[in-house]
């Protein structure tokens, strides 16, 4: 069992504090990104569904509500996958940061015990 030091909490420490940095500016590009694609997806599909609201079916009658929301998805399917991604990132970038500031907290915990243990003894 090797001994901790406050040195060596310090460090490791001052490192997370890079890490989360570099890891909040992730964070923030890529929702900033995200924010970016779902607004465009979604002016896609509202110009979308304008214009199939204009259209009828080849038998004459007018598109369910559900059936135009389903061709516009399909017409801005790519966007929608962007989103999808965008979205998938963000969450990973937000679990990453947490990740991080829980190991502060644990390092913290440690540096406690340690300057506790070295008065103690």
């Amino acid at each position: 069992m090797s001994v901790v030091t406050p040195v060596q909490v310090e460090a490791r420490l001052k490192d997370l504090s890079k890490l989360i940095d570099e890891a909040h500016d992730d964070l923030v590009d890529t929702e900033s990104l995200y924010q970016q694609h779902k607004a465009d997806y979604e002016i896609s599909m509202a110009r979308t569904r304008l214009e199939l609201s204009q259209k009828s079916s080849p038998t004459g009658k007018n598109y369910t509500v559900g059936e135009r929301e389903d061709m516009a998805l399909v017409q801005n399917a790519e966007l929608h996958k962007i989103v999808a991604m965008d979205e998938a990132i963000v969450k990973a970038n937000r679990a990453n940061v947490a990740r991080l500031r829980v190991q502060v907290d644990i390092a913290r915990s440690i540096g406690t015990s340690v300057r506790t243990g070295m008065d103690v003894a």
